[in-house]
């Protein structure tokens, strides 16, 4: 039996992320990071590539919020699409 649930835990790490975990773990990034600020932003998942939209204060906010999702496991591609607001550097 414990056999079987090592087996089966090997398989499940080879297993690429849903798209489903793949929102989740973005969302959680971007809406707790002190920079990046993004509850506010919307987030879009199809196999593995995440489209972010909305609507970032600054350049830097922006770029962060990027690198943030490129950092979670099973994304294969980042299109940021997020706009700076007028004024934001």
């Amino acid at each position: 039996m414990a056999l079987i649930l090592v087996a089966a835990a090997c398989l499940a790490a080879d297993k690429p992320a849903s798209d489903d975990v793949i929102y989740d773990q973005v969302r959680i990034k971007l809406s707790g990071d002190a920079v990046a600020k993004g509850g506010g932003f919307n987030v879009d998942v199809k196999q593995g590539v995440v489209t972010i939209t909305g609507v970032a204060e600054t350049e830097r906010q922006k770029d962060r919020a990027g690198k943030l999702a490129r950092k979670v496991k099973g994304v294969t591609q980042v299109v940021n699409n997020l706009t700076v607001a007028k004024g934001g550097k």
